[in-house]
């Protein structure tokens, strides 16, 4: 995956012609290297970001030469447009740490008979591995869980030998919630206990 980029000189409030030309001002760092003012096309970066999140390997072209991951976005609060972006240079032959989003598919057997709900309790998980090793993404299928005590933890992942996992393994991902009938009405309760109290006629 490539995402081609230029060197930037403009810094501070200049940058704002940057993005009204639809670029995005950026910035590369990391242990090995120097930090350098970059600048990339927005509709680029936004296509890269949405297929490599952050934690898969980015090749920057043009003006640099860099593996990165895209380390952090910002946006506009009220547009939601990328204002800037980070990226952290990492080496092919040293491991990184990432955060690996977690996604759910399919559906439960207890969802659909409506006996309970699945619960995703943590959205990402942290590993350690080389770039080109990392994970895009952990993907679970939700119908492994078939009653309301299953749980889906971290130690059930299937995970490349490559891979470290950071966090607890004993930590849940997914928990079922047990959907409770709803109380009765007052007044239907009240019209149930009249009519079961009403004394039969002589």
């Amino acid at each position: 995956m490539k995402l081609s980029v230029k060197k930037r000189d403009i810094h501070g409030k200049k940058v704002k012609n940057l993005r009204a030309q639809g670029l995005v001002p950026a910035v590369i760092y990391g242990k090995h290297v120097k930090a350098e003012s970059i600048s990339c096309v927005k509709n680029d970066l936004l296509k890269v970001y949405r297929a490599a999140w952050y934690s898969t390997p980015v090749e920057l072209t043009g003006d640099v030469d860099h593996l990165v991951l895209i380390n952090s976005l910002q946006l506009d609060p009220v547009s939601d447009e990328i204002i800037s972006a980070d990226f952290l240079a990492v080496s092919r032959t040293e491991k990184v740490s990432a955060k690996i989003p977690v996604v759910t598919f399919w559906e439960s057997q207890l969802e659909k008979l409506n006996e309970g709900k699945i619960m995703q309790v943590r959205d990402e998980i942290e590993v350690e591995a080389l770039p080109q090793d990392l994970p895009n993404k952990f993907e679970i299928d939700v119908s492994v869980l078939q009653t309301v005590n299953d749980v889906f933890f971290i130690k059930d992942l299937k995970v490349s030998d490559k891979v470290t996992i950071l966090d607890d393994p004993e930590l849940p991902i997914l928990t079922v919630a047990v959907i409770e009938d709803e109380p009765a009405e007052e007044g239907e309760e009240t019209a149930a206990t009249t009519t079961e109290e009403a004394p039969k006629a002589e």
